[in-house]
């Protein structure tokens, strides 16, 4: 990312000669110790590449244990989905492991799913393009409204998150596509053609995935099609993590699941972490995802656990940090139309399984996000969880 995110002094005009404003040390240490208002976008840590990790930004070790940060990678489940168009055997067999990879961790990687390797690389390097440029290009997006169609931020909440992220982000809507590409940034030239072409794949790919999963349930593989094919949504998050000079104390991103139904995710570098709730005797240990050039990753979504009324679990994950490069990630996350509600389908409800969900859409998660503080261990989820 070289410069990009590098404070540089501030040079005035006087008699013909720059006067050179430096940072006095004593401020940068009351700066430390600032909360999180201090940090808003444009002007954010991450941003400015501080040498330092801020007090705001530091994870408490109760909130965060890391005892678990090199977890063994091996036991991530990868799928073949190739086979889902093969024979009516290799579909079972697919089918089968999918449903496995959903109950135990909620989350697989697909390998062999037929997009094309240009096009992943193509979307990876437009994406870094967009977060290299000055940062008036940048700012031209810039806003803290989580209904608006397309936004630039920092953080979760801008200035207002007890604890601050070490990530910067643009999301934007992504279908129908002709409906919100034209609000997509111009620059860096190609962005529009190459994350467009990215996300005509991904979403393709997305619906194939989500037929495999409604099948697996025996609700049949047209259960959902017609309303995420038609209506259904797409955002793309556009993830920037600078280097980070003290990894160990700060977090790209903390745990949380996501409220999709599925969420596809391409990256450059690990640090993709998930929640093995099995491992440890029930105690659960984290597992460090690994980058494989190609591979995509699959997050089970809080609205898939709902369709599976419990079934399913929604993945726990979280994002850390690499002290020395940056990581770009690319999460298209896809889920029913704004306010197409999820419910619990009647197949999989009986007496001993009654309906354990209330039903939501995609606008009632943004309700919850203006609400609520994710950081602080606040689920969707858990809202939507009927107690006995």
């Amino acid at each position: 990312m070289g410069t990009l995110y590098k404070e540089e002094p501030l040079i005035l005009p006087l008699l013909g000669f720059p006067i050179i404003l430096l940072t006095d040390l004593s401020t940068m240490e009351n700066e430390k110790g600032e909360n999180s208002s201090t940090f808003k976008m444009g002007s954010s840590a991450q941003e400015r590449s501080l040498p330092y990790v801020p007090d705001c930004y530091v994870v408490p070790p109760s909130c965060e244990p890391r005892d678990a940060r090199h977890s063994n990678s091996q036991i991530v489940p990868t799928i073949d989905v190739s086979r889902l168009r093969g024979s009516d055997d290799e579909r079972r067999g697919v089918i089968q492991e999918l449903s496995s990879a959903c109950q135990l961790f909620g989350f697989f990687q697909v390998v062999n799913h037929g997009i094309n390797q240009n096009i992943l690389d193509d979307a990876l390097a437009v994406a870094n393009g967009f977060f290299e440029q000055p940062a008036k290009e940048k700012k031209k997006f810039m806003s803290n409204d989580v209904y608006a169609p397309v936004r630039y931020t920092t953080s979760i909440k801008d200035g207002l998150d007890i604890i601050q992220f070490w990530r910067i982000f643009l999301k934007h809507y992504a279908h129908p596509l002709h409906r919100w590409i034209h609000l997509w940034p111009e620059n860096p030239p190609g962005y529009r053609e190459k994350m467009g072409k990215f996300c005509e794949e991904v979403r393709r790919l997305s619906l194939e995935i989500m037929e495999a999963i409604t099948e697996s349930l025996g609700l049949g593989r047209d259960y959902l099609s017609s309303r995420m094919d038609e209506n259904g949504m797409q955002v793309m998050a556009v993830n920037c993590y600078p280097p980070c000079p003290d990894p160990e104390t700060a977090l790209g991103l903390p745990p949380h699941s996501d409220y999709s139904c599925i969420t596809i995710l391409l990256q450059n570098l690990t640090g993709l972490e998930i929640f093995d709730p099995t491992a440890h005797g029930g105690s659960g240990r984290w597992v460090l995802v690994p980058e494989v050039k190609g591979v995509l990753k699959v997050h089970i979504g809080d609205h898939v656990e709902v369709l599976s009324n419990g079934l399913y679990k929604s993945v726990v994950h979280k994002v850390t940090l690499n002290e020395e490069k940056t990581r770009i990630s690319l999460a298209s996350l896809h889920s029913l139309g704004m306010d197409d509600k999820m419910t619990v389908p009647y197949q999989l409800v009986n007496d001993e399984n009654p309906v354990r969900y209330r039903e939501s859409s995609f606008n009632d998660f943004l309700d919850f996000l203006v609400k609520n503080d994710i950081s602080q261990g606040d689920r969707f989820i858990d809202t939507l969880r009927i107690k006995d």
